[in-house]
């Protein structure tokens, strides 16, 4: 259970780093709401790769990991969006 969190965190600090890196200009976001995006993405993307069929590949799951990084980056341009007008 400890490990799977930690898996969690890791891979959502990693993909929702990617898509803040995907995304253009500052973000006025942190770290924490970064991973939690991060987190998000890589759950619903896992999801949508799963029922497209592209979930589990030999190697690198890449479509996979676009659709992750892909829904990390709208993520963060909705929450910074959403946090420049506040």
């Amino acid at each position: 259970m400890i490990s799977a969190i930690v898996s969690a965190i890791v891979v959502g600090a990693i993909i929702g780093a990617l898509g803040r890196l995907a995304v253009r200009g500052k973000q006025n976001i942190s770290v924490v709401v970064t991973i939690l995006i991060g987190i998000g993405a890589a759950l619903i993307g896992t999801f949508i790769a799963q029922a497209l069929g592209v979930g589990d590949t030999n190697g690198i799951d890449w479509i996979k990991l676009v659709i992750q990084v892909g829904l990390a980056a709208i993520g963060v341009s909705v929450f910074a969006g959403t946090r420049a007008r506040a």
